[in-house]
C-alpha cells in the first residue's frame, strides 16, 4: 500500500529530543493560546500535563458514582432476597440484617467501582479502541515510540495558521518543524 497526501492541512509538527525542551515548549504553546495541540512522548514524562494546562481528570467521579451504584444493588439485592421474596427465619436472626452481607457489600462495591473505571477510561476518556491515527504516517510521530518527543498543533484549533504554527515551534527549539498534511492510501 502506499499513501497519497490530499490537500488539506491537518496539523503543524515539530520534534524535540529532550523532555525538558518539550515541557518548556508545551508552556510556551499553552500560555500563547493554543488549546488543541497534542505531544507524543516515547515515555511518560512529570509535568507535562500540567505544562499543557490540562484540566485534572474527572476519573474518580465515575469511580465513586460505580461504587455506589455497587454498593447499593448489594443492599438491594440482600434486602430483596432477604425481606421480601426469600423470606426465611433460621435460628431467629431477622430477615435482612446487613452485618451478615458485608462480603457482597464489598465485592459488589469492588466490582462495579473497576468495571466503571475500565470502561470509562479506555471508552469515554481514551476514546478506545481507536485503530488508526491521522499522524501515523508521518516519520517523526512514528518515532516518538523510539526516541523522539513529538508536538502537534492541530488546525481546528481557532488561533492556528501554518504560518504562525511554524513561527511557534521554531521560536520554542523545535527540529524539523512541519506541515502535515491529510492522507489516504492507496492499493
Amino acid at each position: 500500500m502506499s499513501t497519497v497526501e490530499k490537500g488539506n492541512v491537518i496539523a503543524v509538527m515539530g520534534d524535540y529530543k529532550n523532555a525538558d525542551k518539550v515541557t518548556a515548549a508545551a508552556k510556551g504553546i499553552h500560555a500563547a493560546g493554543y488549546t488543541k495541540f497534542d505531544i507524543h512522548t516515547p515515555y511518560p514524562v512529570h509535568g507535562l500535563e500540567k505544562a499543557m494546562g490540562m484540566p485534572k481528570t474527572h476519573l474518580p467521579k465515575f469511580a465513586l458514582a460505580g461504587a455506589l451504584f455497587g454498593l447499593a444493588s448489594a443492599f438491594a439485592l440482600q434486602f430483596w432476597s432477604g425481606a421480601i421474596e426469600y423470606k426465611l427465619n433460621i435460628g431467629g436472626k431477622p430477615l435482612f440484617a446487613p452485618q451478615f452481607g458485608v462480603p457482597v457489600f464489598f465485592e459488589l462495591t469492588v466490582l462495579c467501582t473497576g468495571l466503571t473505571v475500565f470502561f470509562t477510561m479506555f471508552g469515554y476518556l481514551n476514546r478506545l479502541p481507536n485503530w488508526h491515527s491521522k499522524y501515523q504516517y508521518d516519520a517523526g510521530f512514528q518515532a516518538a515510540t523510539d526516541d523522539n518527543f513529538c508536538v502537534v498543533l492541530e488546525a481546528d484549533d481557532p488561533r492556528f495558521t501554518v504560518e504562525t504554527a511554524q513561527a511557534l515551534l521554531t521560536k520554542l527549539g523545535a527540529d524539523n518543524v512541519r506541515v502535515v498534511h491529510e492522507t489516504i492510501e492507496q492499493d
